[in-house]
């Protein structure tokens, strides 16, 4: 299985919180992945995924675009080529600023977030 994160389709990111961000599930349960997904996720100019915290920790690596990151009580900006760690339950949040960011996530593969079931 091959997929490429420019011609996947993106959906909403339906939480509440979330403005401007899509996503679509690049390896994941329907795939046969027993353990872990990768989702693409991009964030428009300005907009913001929720903020929030799960009890499961996520590596990020910013594919492309600019930004924040929101990391417990710290703010970090980021950008392309940037790899940062999410641990559990630490509060945290990827914003835009004036270009898009985009972003490949992996979390374990039963875990959800917003516009549908990532880990499918």
């Amino acid at each position: 299985m091959i997929r490429n994160i420019n011609t996947e389709r993106m959906e909403p990111i339906e939480m509440d919180g979330c403005e401007g961000a899509s996503m679509a599930v690049m390896v994941g349960r329907r795939d046969g992945a027993p353990h872990f997904a990768v989702r693409s996720i991009e964030v428009q100019p300005g907009g913001h995924t929720p903020r929030h915290r799960h009890d499961y920790e996520h590596e990020v690596f910013v594919v492309s675009g600019s930004g924040m990151v929101l990391l417990g009580d710290r703010v970090e900006p980021i950008k392309a080529g940037d790899v940062i760690y999410v641990e559990a339950n630490l509060e945290h949040q990827f914003r835009s600023t004036d270009e898009s960011l985009r972003f490949l996530c992996m979390v374990p593969v039963e875990q959800n977030c917003g516009g549908g079931t990532p880990g499918s």
